[in-house]
């Protein structure tokens, strides 16, 4: 177990890229440890009892400005186009969503030209220069009407808080256009891997130099493992020091599966409930996959407090619990080479391309450590 150069916790798209890296560029030997009996982390897709590839842990949408980071997977996989269309169901009625032109003229029963939807909403948003909470965020865009209809309810079902009690940052995310774009976003590369993520993940970590070890706990064998350069760690960061400045809350997430027997049973791939029922979203990702076959499957997503951690809640108090434990992580980095990174170790909300980013940045860290030191 001591003869690995890198140990690596955890199997999601931030231990895959490092892990590539270090086997292709340096010629490491590389040790992965995953609790999971899967790769690819939360990215992690697979076909239902029905044949119908889903994404097992909510829908990723790959999409990224970052030219690099679209390049580097490029090696691992071919892509099909992201068809990443998201409605919101409010008042019995289906809206495009985030908020564009076409959702204004619907809710508003108007035809507006672009001057005068900005006219619109500069007449009904509330003037709030210095948004403090998400709630103060979106009323400052939008207004309390559409605020009612789009936002309050679905915060309040995803994070179980009020979003004056979360940071403007929770909502600050979704952009509020002024032409009739109805894509879920706006990034230069909107794509998807061709035969999924598990599939590209998988590519990046075929190397002999790279050994996985699936169903096991990193704790149980971290005293047996020394690795000649570094460690890096991607689960919890409040775990990984036994929680004794305390708990990182977590949101979490439960899926529910259904079968229908038609070619496809959603306008879109995504369906959000603010106001209606206790799930929050509706997914059917075979709008993107682009599978070819005569059933389909939507997940029903649930969201709960308890359960594998999925989303940090940003509050003042977790973010200054947070900065306590990273304290004590950049302490363990510099004494004993363990370098955290991920949404779950940097308590920090990632796109996947963000988190590739920051697996990268960190890698360059890495190789830049002299062993013999």
């Amino acid at each position: 177990m001591n003869h690995f150069d890198l140990v690596i916790c955890g199997a999601g798209p931030v231990g895959c890229t490092i892990a590539e890296r270090a086997a292709n560029q340096q010629g490491w030997k590389v040790l992965i440890i995953e609790k999971r009996n899967h790769i690819a982390g939360n990215c992690y897709d697979c076909y239902h009892k029905s044949g119908v590839m889903i994404h097992r842990y909510g829908p990723h949408y790959f999409r990224t400005n970052n030219k690099e980071i679209f390049e580097y997977l490029s090696k691992f996989t071919d892509w099909i186009p992201g068809d990443y269309f998201v409605k919101s169901y409010s008042r019995g009625e289906l809206f495009n969503f985030p908020i564009n032109l076409e959702t204004l003229e619907k809710f508003y029963n108007l035809k507006l030209s672009v001057k005068e939807a900005k006219e619109l909403i500069e007449n009904v948003r509330e003037k709030i220069e210095f948004p403090q909470n998400s709630e103060e965020y979106v009323l400052s865009k939008v207004g309390r009407e559409l605020y009612e209809a789009f936002y309050l309810g679905y915060t309040l079902k995803q994070w179980e808080r009020h979003p004056k009690d979360l940071d403007a940052s929770v909502c600050g995310r979704i952009p509020v256009r002024f032409n009739k774009d109805s894509r879920y976003s706006d990034y230069k590369y909107q794509v998807t891997p061709s035969q999924g993520f598990t599939a590209m993940f998988q590519k990046m970590i075929e190397h002999p130099n790279i050994s996985v070890m699936l169903q096991t706990d990193y704790k149980q064998i971290k005293p047996f493992v020394k690795p000649r350069i570094a460690t890096v760690y991607t689960g919890p960061i409040d775990e990984y020091f036994d929680y004794k400045l305390g708990k990182l809350p977590w949101r979490s997430l439960d899926f529910e599966f259904k079968e229908y027997y038609q070619e496809y049973k959603q306008p879109c791939v995504q369906i959000n409930y603010p106001n209606d029922f206790d799930y929050t979203r509706t997914v059917e990702i075979k709008h993107v996959t682009k599978q070819k076959c005569w059933n389909t499957v939507i997940s029903y997503e649930y969201s709960k407090s308890s359960g594998d951690p999925y989303y940090p809640v940003p509050a003042p108090e977790n973010a200054a619990l947070y900065k306590k434990y990273e304290e004590l992580a950049m302490l363990e980095q510099s004494i004993n080479r363990v370098f955290f990174v991920g949404r779950l170790a940097a308590y920090r909300y990632y796109n996947t391309d963000q988190v590739i980013e920051a697996a990268l940045k960190t890698f360059n860290q890495i190789q830049n450590l002299n062993p013999q030191n």
